[in-house]
């Protein structure tokens, strides 16, 4: 996915007292998994905003096409996901019917921080104005627009050494500055993190930033000056950066386009970051100017700590990493020191933690895993590295609060982090209405973010946002994942953008676009054995040594 930063428009901002109560109510309603919700900011944020804003605005940039019609209002919403595509086909004569239009000015109006009217009065219209950055605001057409706070988009970075390069730089900055810029808007994560950037003069990298015009091979012109100023790609699409050459971009001056706060806003998307509708977040969708005092909002620390954990001393791994979607190559895979699961590699479950590992678990162990294998020291016993928890578990998965849920027979456990989180365990029909017990997996899906369950031949659709949170709709037969057996033992969203389902000793590659198992040489499923655990003496189907 690419996403951008428009230029500055002018307008006024409201602080958003109505979004709060609406999002009071929507915190109530997510009781049924407890700590999910999240505690909204005081009204008091947003007057920083509001000055910056009007800072911007006196300095005279001035988007060449601000929004002032209801047809240009259409375009907008349905640009950032207001509106399906088709909104306004001409097959259908572009008509709107008057409930979708409704809603999707309140879904608006809502997320901004506005009114929420129904109407497209002038206050709306000025803030469609604002310069923002072009990713969508809703995922998809019909996704939950409600008050989320910071937002992950699903993927990131499997290591924390990061390496990056200026393949082209701007005309009219010196190279040197430009360095000190970038670089500096990269420490804005690292920071907080134990993220590391390391800039490279060639070869491959991790993130690689271009300053161009127009058409530049990646499908998405820029349009000159105004308008579009940058765009970014998530980690599973390589993280690169691309900035419009046609702008003005300045160095600590409130005139012309600020580099170090566009580069630390999409470095922020390169990193795995959707949008905050906190407005003093720098990951907020509408760009503010210059800021000569500029500060990384908590909102923001949040989010980059919920995707690699917080900053630590000497903790980071530093290993390398090739720019790729595919798990890298193994050049020779390590024997785990306990070769237990090399023979036989069935698992009961397999997750991403929030400090960013890979866990499997079997019995009552558990296996940190590498880019190529099993770490040093592995497995270990559960109840050393979970206090509390069981072994034998049916499901795990980490949701975007960070909270780690593990489920067992009819009980469900919450972790945060290594410690357990509360009261635990308790009842599966407590806190996941509408779940069955004795489950086979369970995972996050990034194509959503909602969380889904795996039992038998069928699976169910869980969101804590509604209610009630399973549609009537569910169960639904696992074959509609096309390629998938049933009784499947694990599910994993990993951090290359494909999802990945375990059964028995082997696994299958789930290409999230096409929605089907991946077409590939050799053919999935394959044996998890040698591709997911570095073992030895283990059939590779070719002798292909290329993770996938």
């Amino acid at each position: 996915m690419m996403l951008h930063y428009n230029s500055m428009r002018r307008s006024t901002a409201k602080c958003p007292t109505a979004k709060r109560s609406q999002s009071t109510t929507d915190s109530v309603r997510l009781s049924s998994i407890e700590g999910l919700a999240y505690n909204m900011r005081s009204c008091q944020q947003c007057s920083v905003f509001i000055v910056l804003v009007t800072l911007v605005a006196l300095i005279g940039i001035v988007s060449p096409n601000p929004v002032q019609t209801t047809t240009q209002a259409e375009i907008y919403l349905s640009q950032f996901g207001y509106l399906p595509a088709s909104a306004r086909n001409p097959a259908n004569g572009g008509l709107l019917d008057a409930t979708t239009w409704t809603k999707a000015v309140q879904d608006f109006q809502s997320f901004a921080g506005l009114n929420v009217t129904g109407d497209l009065d002038g206050e709306t219209l000025e803030l469609m104005s604002l310069p923002r950055c072009g990713v969508r605001d809703k995922v998809g057409f019909g996704t939950d627009s409600r008050s989320k706070r910071y937002a992950l988009q699903g993927s990131r970075w499997r290591v924390k050494a990061l390496t990056y390069k200026i393949s082209k730089y701007p005309k009219r900055l010196k190279r040197n500055d430009v360095d000190a810029e970038i670089a500096r808007a990269f420490s804005v994560w690292s920071d907080f993190t134990d993220l590391s950037f390391t800039p490279k003069a060639s070869g491959p990298v991790h993130i690689e930033i271009k300053f161009v015009e127009s058409e530049h091979g990646d499908g998405d012109a820029f349009d000159g000056v105004g308008g579009t100023l940058a765009h970014a790609f998530f980690p599973v699409f390589g993280g690169d950066a691309h900035f419009d050459d046609a702008e003005l971009w300045t160095i600590g001056s409130p005139r012309g386009t600020n580099l170090f706060q566009v580069a630390a806003h999409e470095f922020g998307h390169s990193l795995g970051l959707s949008h905050s509708d906190v407005r003093s977040a720098l990951m907020a969708p509408f760009y503010r100017g210059f800021d000569p005092v500029f500060k990384l909002d908590s909102d923001d620390v949040l989010a980059i700590q919920a995707l690699y954990g917080k900053k630590t001393v000497g903790v980071a791994d530093r290993g390398g990493f090739p720019k790729t979607t595919q798990r890298p190559v193994i050049s020779a895979p390590k024997v785990p020191r306990d070769d237990l699961i090399c023979k036989d590699p069935k698992v009961d479950t397999l997750f991403n933690s929030a400090d960013g590992q890979t866990y499997a678990f079997k019995g009552n162990k558990y296996y940190r895993l590498t880019e190529n294998s099993i770490a040093d020291g592995y497995p270990k016993l559960i109840s050393d590295g979970w206090a509390g928890l069981p072994g034998d578990i049916d499901a795990a998965f980490t949701y975007k609060n960070g909270k780690t849920y593990f489920f067992k027979g009819t009980k469900y456990w919450r972790y945060n982090g290594r410690q357990m989180d509360g009261d635990y365990p308790k009842e599966i029909s407590e806190g996941f209405t509408g779940i069955p017990d004795h489950l086979d997996a369970a995972m996050v899906w990034g194509g959503n973010g909602k969380i889904y369950f795996y039992k038998g031949s069928k699976f169910w659709r869980f969101d804590p946002l509604k209610r009630p949170p399973v549609k009537s709709s569910y169960p639904k037969p696992i074959s509609n994942w096309e390629g998938l057996p049933n009784n499947i033992d694990a599910a994993l969203q990993y951090t290359n953008g494909y999802t990945y389902f375990f059964k028995g000793d082997k696994y299958y590659r789930f290409n999230d676009r096409t929605f089907s198992v991946d077409a590939a040489n050799p053919p999935f499923p394959r044996p998890s054995a040698h591709w997911w655990f570095g073992c030895k003496n283990v059939p590779s189907s070719t002798g292909i040594k290329k993770l996938g």
